[in-house]
């Protein structure tokens, strides 16, 4: 039988797309590995990324319906493979927001198109970012560098 303990660590979890248990679940995911293990200049990182990656997911994936959320955390060489699943709405157009900030002097904060700020800092703080929507479900995935 083969010794599963030289295996990378790897978190898996579902739970529901609201805020109250994206906070509880994001809470969980910090504390055990593989985000544990992460500096914790990385570990905040990781927690900005997840955290705007999943109220995205419950905001214009699911909106008012609700539903699950899937998430799977992996160790791997370069830093963590993440990989977010849900029945939601498929991302406008099939792609992710460009994520640009606006320039100094744009619009009103109130008048700001979705897709701004969020996007982003989740451009900003991985790489290996991408999107698909397979059989009616999105996967994003994503790599935190360690």
């Amino acid at each position: 039988m083969p010794d599963r303990t030289d295996r990378p660590p790897e978190l898996y979890l579902a739970f529901r797309a609201d805020p109250a248990s994206i906070r509880r679940s994001l809470a969980g995911m910090l504390v055990c590995p593989p985000l544990s293990a992460l500096r914790e200049d990385a570990r905040g990182s990781a927690e900005v990324v997840l955290a705007e990656a999943l109220n995205n997911v419950a905001e214009h994936a699911y909106g008012e319906a609700g539903g699950q959320v899937e998430v799977t955390l992996r160790q791997e060489t370069a830093g963590i493979r993440c990989l977010i699943v849900d029945a939601g709405r498929a991302m406008p157009g099939g792609t992710l927001p460009e994520g640009r900030l606006p320039p100094d002097r744009g619009p009103a904060l109130q008048d700001l198109p979705e897709g701004g700020f969020g996007w982003h800092l989740i451009r900003s703080l991985c790489t290996d970012l991408s999107y698909s929507r397979i059989a009616d479900r999105n996967h994003l995935t994503f790599l935190l560098p360690s």
